[in-house]
């Protein structure tokens, strides 16, 4: 990884993965399937990323984080091109993607709960294994 040096545009496919903490592999997916426009390429046809590439790849590494899908990563690099356009827009896609946050970390919870006890259960059983018998019982 490239750290406390400035950066020497443009940077090989191996450097910007290096960068970015991504494969390769991945740099040309997000090309192929549009996220990344078509990258410029050298006389001897390598891929050379520069610094607007890097902005938008940060952009998606971070929307990622968020737990966009790449189809809302896609919108959302559309929208940045002029987000006062389409702020409502970007509200309304956030507030979906909260929205589907909050019912996870319920779920997340409610399994937490019910590991907990299973656990307790456990511990104090002599007979079987009340883990197995519930994800039995489940099935």
């Amino acid at each position: 990884m490239i750290q406390n040096k400035p950066i020497k545009y443009p940077l090989s496919i191996g450097d910007t993965a290096r960068l970015l903490s991504l494969t390769a592999d991945t740099l040309r997916y997000y090309e192929k399937c549009g996220l990344l426009p078509t990258v410029a390429k050298n006389e001897s046809g390598r891929r050379c990323y520069y610094q607007n590439d890097i902005s938008i790849l940060k952009f998606i590494i971070r929307a990622k984080k968020m737990n966009f899908s790449l189809s809302e990563i896609q919108q959302l690099l559309q929208m940045r091109q002029e987000p006062q356009q389409v702020k409502d827009e970007i509200r309304l896609l956030t507030a979906q993607k909260l929205s589907e946050i909050e019912d996870h970390i319920e779920e997340l919870s409610h399994l937490k709960k019910e590991l907990s006890l299973l656990l307790n259960l456990c511990r104090g059983s002599k007979d079987g294994c009340p883990i197995i018998e519930e994800l039995d019982s489940k099935g």
